[in-house]
């Protein structure tokens, strides 16, 4: 979960990005936002995120981002 918001933190260094849960539906981050964080996750963690897997509920929060990651890490 570091590097997430550590990645998190980079886009927008005034959030809390370990407390937010409502980053999407809030608007914190927006699309541009999560073409960028789809981006660096495949390039620092070497985890490709499908299309199918970019909703919001899945970029809420950095908990719900770090679960994606592992979930489609271990797959």
């Amino acid at each position: 979960m570091e590097e997430i918001l550590e990645i998190l933190s980079e886009l927008h260094p005034d959030v809390d990005f370990e407390n937010e849960e409502g980053l999407v539906d809030r608007r914190i981050i927006d699309s541009l936002d999560i073409v960028t964080l789809v981006s660096e996750i495949d390039d620092r963690l070497d985890v490709t995120i499908p299309a199918e897997e970019i909703i919001p509920e899945n970029f809420n929060s950095a908990k719900a981002l770090s679960e994606l990651v592992r979930r489609l890490d271990e797959e």
